[in-house]
């Protein structure tokens, strides 16, 4: 039982693939990595920046800055989830806000911010005994990966989730909003002419739309275990 495997979980946003994720890494004592986060924090840092906004994009002033872009994940002790630093500073509550998810598929569309991010991430997972989520990891980062995880659920679904999350995190939306959101990301994902968001031919696509939390880590935990 020594044997580790590369789990790439691949889905459409609010599906939950980070949750799951960091589940089983806790459960199998594996790396997570959460590679939407790295796009959240280069997308933060073009807010900051005034690079980009909700009707520009300053893609060369993004471009100039981005070798100076440091991201990085650190355990954080009070909930021992790994956290996104971005240049040093703890930005994980900052990366969540419904203003960078409005704004991440457009700076994560640019191939040269996808090329640094991906060298990173293949990094993080030359050793195996990793669970990447993401957009492209079972397409492009990990094409390799032992096992690979398609997730999906209705985009009413989606939203709700969404909305829910950060009602409770306290923050001022609306379910309105929010769909618009996912549909919207949807959109620029799939069509995205660089590494858009596919199904990989050999991963296990799974709609959780009316799957419990419970049942969805289970489901995947026995797809895990046959591959050890």
């Amino acid at each position: 039982m020594n044997k580790k495997i590369t789990i790439a979980i691949d889905g459409f946003s609010s599906t939950g693939k980070s949750t799951v994720a960091k589940e089983l890494a806790k459960e199998l004592e594996y790396i997570y990595v959460d590679s939407g986060a790295m796009y959240r924090a280069v997308t933060l840092f073009a807010m900051q920046e005034g690079f980009v906004g909700t009707s520009f994009f300053d893609l060369g002033s993004l471009l100039e800055k981005l070798a100076s872009i440091q991201v990085s994940f650190q355990i954080n002790t009070q909930t021992s989830n790994a956290d996104m630093y971005l240049n040093g500073i703890n930005v994980e509550n900052e990366i969540r806000t419904l203003e960078v998810s409005n704004l991440v598929s457009t700076v994560a569309a640019n191939s040269i911010v996808r090329k640094k991010l991906v060298a990173i991430q293949k990094e993080m997972g030359k050793n195996k005994g990793v669970v990447m989520d993401g957009r492209d990891i079972g397409t492009v980062v990990f094409k390799d990966a032992e096992l690979k995880i398609f997730m999906n659920a209705s985009a009413d679904t989606r939203a709700e989730r969404r909305y829910k999350e950060l009602k409770e995190k306290g923050q001022d939306v609306s379910y309105e909003d929010i769909l618009k959101n996912v549909v919207d990301r949807d959109h620029m994902d799939t069509t995205r002419v660089d590494s858009p968001l596919v199904k990989a031919e050999d991963a296990i696509e799974i709609d959780n739309s009316n799957l419990s939390r419970k049942e969805q880590f289970e489901m995947i935990l026995k797809l895990v275990q046959d591959k050890l």
